[in-house]
């Protein structure tokens, strides 16, 4: 399990990098997904800094996944 969560930082980098490009786009529906992505991206990175007591980027990743979630909801504004 310990090889897992000290692997895991790579697929959140990955997500993080998918999530950026994605909420560059003009595209309303990419820019949404680029959102999620971050999401998930929040929480692989939550996980993995929880495993290895790295608790300020953790307090980041809190942040990050409120503004996230903001940014979801101004994407679609009928929501």
């Amino acid at each position: 399990m310990n090889e897992f969560l000290d692997a895991l930082q790579w697929p959140a980098m990955v997500v993080t990098l998918v999530a950026a490009w994605l909420v560059a786009s003009q595209r309303k529906g990419k820019r949404s997904w680029g959102f999620w992505c971050f999401i998930v991206s929040n929480v692989l990175w939550i996980v993995w800094g929880w495993h290895d007591g790295a608790y300020a980027l953790i307090a980041l990743q809190i942040g990050l996944f409120a503004m996230n979630l903001r940014g979801v909801r101004k994407n679609d504004p009928e929501r």
